[in-house]
């Protein structure tokens, strides 16, 4: 198994080596990094058999062409969010516009989005490698999966249980709750800990053993300060927070607010 991450939002690319080829797991966001990723594979004499995509943010469903026409899957919810994006006309536009300027210029939007649906309660990625259980759930996104690599006991996690960012709730609107829709993606994590000995979060760093649970742990914490109007104590906010990643205090506030909002008007979301 490889990883590789990216430079400037610390994005890991998963690649999991089977008989005929590799799978490759939320590949990349610049040009150059998946062009360079593809090269790589080509002198290893590994050809991308299978794409996987975690989850329908814009830096999750990129592809390049030297990365080949191999099937790039992700759950249905997934693939159906993502096929709203692009069926608005100025879609290209849109997604330009939310790049972080530093690297606009280098994320390739000609094969963005182009993903496979699995079917439902589809349990397994469907490739000629390791068994790599979908684990999907509400929290952060639609069709948010975790992957679990069962064999040698990493756990894919997505844009959860990172190191460099707190939880991302998905948005809320009069349809979803997105506190108890997190607190329900920690849970399913959370059943599959006693089977992992290496956690890749989709930012920041890779970790191992008791760290695992401890960002679960973390993570929860977060939300339930975010749910109970408490300031959260958490090292990824404020002056403790990673040089480059102090960013990440505005997402909290942001949330703080959305959340006041939308207890005023329909009463306090989300419980344990």
């Amino acid at each position: 198994m490889l990883f590789h991450q990216s430079e400037l939002l610390q994005n890991n690319t998963v690649v999991v080596q089977g008989r005929t080829g590799v799978l490759l797991i939320d590949p990349g966001i610049t040009g150059g990094e998946m062009a360079c990723l593809a090269n790589d594979l080509r002198e290893l004499g590994l050809p991308v058999v299978a794409g996987f995509a975690t989850h329908p943010d814009w830096d999750h469903v990129l592809w390049h062409a030297e990365l080949g026409e191999a099937p790039r899957y992700g759950t249905s919810r997934c693939a159906a969010s993502i096929r709203d994006v692009l069926s608005n006309p100025a879609w290209k536009a849109r997604a330009a516009e939310g790049l972080p300027p530093e690297i606009a210029e280098e994320v390739p939007l000609d094969q963005f989005g182009l993903i496979t649906g699995l079917p439902a309660e589809t349990s397994r990625i469907p490739w000629d490698g390791p068994q790599v259980r979908i684990i999907e759930h509400p929290a952060h996104a639609p069709g948010h999966a975790a992957l679990l690599i069962e064999e040698c006991g990493v756990l894919v996690a997505g844009d959860m249980l990172s190191d460099v960012l707190i939880p991302m709730l998905d948005n809320f609107n009069s349809t979803n709750d997105p506190i108890a829709e997190y607190l329900v993606g920690l849970r399913l994590l959370e059943d599959v800990a006693d089977d992992v000995d290496v956690l890749v979060p989709g930012h920041g760093s890779v970790c191992a053993g008791d760290e695992v649970r401890a960002r679960i742990d973390q993570d929860r914490a977060y939300v339930h300060a975010l749910r109970d109007g408490r300031a959260p104590d958490d090292p990824r906010l404020g002056p403790s927070a990673k040089p480059g990643w102090e960013w990440v205090s505005d997402i909290h506030d942001g949330q703080a607010r959305s959340l006041a909002r939308h207890s005023e008007r329909d009463g306090t979301p989300g419980q344990r």
